[in-house]
């Protein structure tokens, strides 16, 4: 499977989803699994995972999202929801609605998320 199966007719998603690879193939080597659900950035573990809400959820979600692992909270506005999945990990989930939000702020969030996936 690939990101284009996944993404099938939405072309919003292919669009955003277009832009957040472009930055991640800045960052180095990167491999991508996809699955019928989702489609995760990988080092040695995933750093990033890009997934369309509007599968399971209402037509009027957001045409992706990207959630992203880190050991501590972010402090950020942007994110949708935090959760805690261990001891020392949150689950950051990201709506991305337009191009435009992908940003320095995602580029950053992706930049950390990377490293800490070695």
């Amino acid at each position: 499977m690939t990101p284009d199966d996944l993404f099938g007719d939405d072309a919003a998603a292919k669009r955003i989803f277009a832009a957040i690879a472009r930055m991640v193939a800045r960052l180095g080597e990167t491999t991508l699994r996809t699955t019928k659900s989702q489609v995760a950035f990988r080092r040695r573990r995933n750093f990033a995972i890009a997934w369309v809400p509007r599968q399971y959820l209402s037509p009027k979600a957001a045409p992706l999202v990207l959630t992203f692992s880190f050991p501590k909270k972010d402090k950020s506005a942007r994110w949708k929801e935090i959760t805690r999945v261990s001891k020392d990990r949150y689950s950051h989930h990201l709506e991305l609605w337009y191009v435009k939000d992908v940003d320095r702020e995602v580029r950053n969030w992706l930049k950390s998320a990377w490293e800490a996936a070695r």
